[in-house]
């Protein structure tokens, strides 16, 4: 009871999956704002992470084409919320790319990767701080998705590869994090442009000219960009935009599990042992934060570092904290509340809008 009072709200088991988003979803539209953010599910196998996060599994595979769309979690919820917004935006101000990766025991798997005959096969990343203090991941697979149905059929297939093991707490156990990211690049103007969208021939104009820097699946000719390169008036407009990248990172943590509790033994005790020291990392990157140390241990996990930019900074981080009621799993659940609490105490002030120059759908 004590450490319910400290969280923004508790939900009982009779809750829907509706109530449990309609929390989540005002938080997306910060992504339109300029923000970084993450919506992560932590707590011990088998207490409802997968759940929470995609909805519910039929042998197995997650049911996406279920028609009860209540079940469905928050990251295809999100995913349709995301897009409803760009839809309220204009053509050619944002587009969308998708990427999927696993941390399995400290190492980032791809799982968009090919292989030489197509066949989808998750190919080990690395991940680095950039030049600019940002965490990137060279060479990682991002496919564009111009809808939520095209990206949940990219975390299907993903999901197809990451790995599971059986433990004596869970029959079905995801032994790795999964970590699904939307990057959402956002085309902005000059601000000698602000006059020029009260003209409803130039709004026209730039918003086709915007449409030329998406990636090509989103253009409808190859040689089009190229031939209206040639106005010198079209290329000053296209020198005064530039792109704004921000991020929504969904994440399936691994369950936390006492080893004892698990009966778990040989490689997948040497899982245990990675999956508890990155979610103690984590923890440790959050207790960094709270207490504003000048150092935030990023890189001591592969989890924290590809996690950075929608951890640290002024991104907004959502934790849902999943927990088994049931009396033997005490000292787990206790310890999920004390993750919880932890993350509860990081404090950033209050947060200005940002505002991008970005014309309105009236104008």
């Amino acid at each position: 009871v004590n450490h319910c009072s400290l969280f923004l709200r508790v939900y009982n088991d009779l809750e829907s999956q509706d109530a449990v988003f309609a929390d989540v979803a005002p938080l997306l539209t910060s992504l339109l704002d300029g923000y970084n953010v993450c919506i992560m599910a932590y707590g011990q196998t088998g207490s409802g992470k997968t759940y929470t996060m995609l909805g519910p599994q039929l042998e197995g595979n997650l049911a996406f084409d279920i028609e009860e769309e209540s079940e469905l979690g928050i990251i295809p919820r999100a995913t349709q919320e995301v897009f409803r917004l760009i839809s309220e935006k204009p053509p050619g101000s944002y587009w969308v790319e998708v990427s999927v990766v696993e941390v399995y025991n400290n190492e980032i798997f791809d799982l968009l990767a090919k292989d030489s005959c197509g066949k989808v096969f998750g190919i080990k990343r690395d991940v680095v701080t950039t030049r600019e203090g940002k965490s990137d991941v060279p060479l990682l697979t991002h496919e564009t998705v111009e809808n939520a149905s095209e990206f949940l059929h990219l975390v299907y297939k993903g999901l197809q590869l990451r790995v599971t093991h059986p433990t004596l707490v869970h029959a079905h156990s995801s032994r790795s994090h999964l970590v699904v990211t939307l990057t959402i690049t956002t085309v902005v103007f000059g601000d000698n442009f602000g006059t020029l969208w009260e003209d409803e021939q130039t709004s026209q104009r730039l918003n086709k000219e915007a449409s030329f820097i998406f990636p090509q699946k989103m253009r409808d000719s190859k040689s089009t960009s190229s031939s209206r390169a040639s106005s010198p008036v079209q290329l000053e407009a296209t020198e005064k935009m530039k792109q704004v990248k921000t991020r929504l990172q969904l994440v399936d943590l691994a369950g936390s599990e006492c080893v004892g509790m698990s009966g778990v033994t040989g490689a997948a005790l040497r899982e245990t042992s990675f999956i508890n020291r990155s979610l103690s990392a984590l923890a440790d990157v959050l207790g960094a934060i709270a207490e504003q140390r000048a150092h935030v241990p990023y890189r001591n996990s592969k989890l924290t570092h590809l996690l950075q930019d929608s951890v640290g900074g002024d991104a907004k981080l959502l934790v849902m904290l999943c927990i088994s009621p049931g009396q033997k799993y005490l000292t787990e659940s206790m310890q999920s509340l004390g993750f919880g609490t932890r993350a509860r105490q990081v404090q950033r002030g209050q947060v200005k809008k940002k505002n991008f120059p970005v014309p309105s759908k009236g104008k």
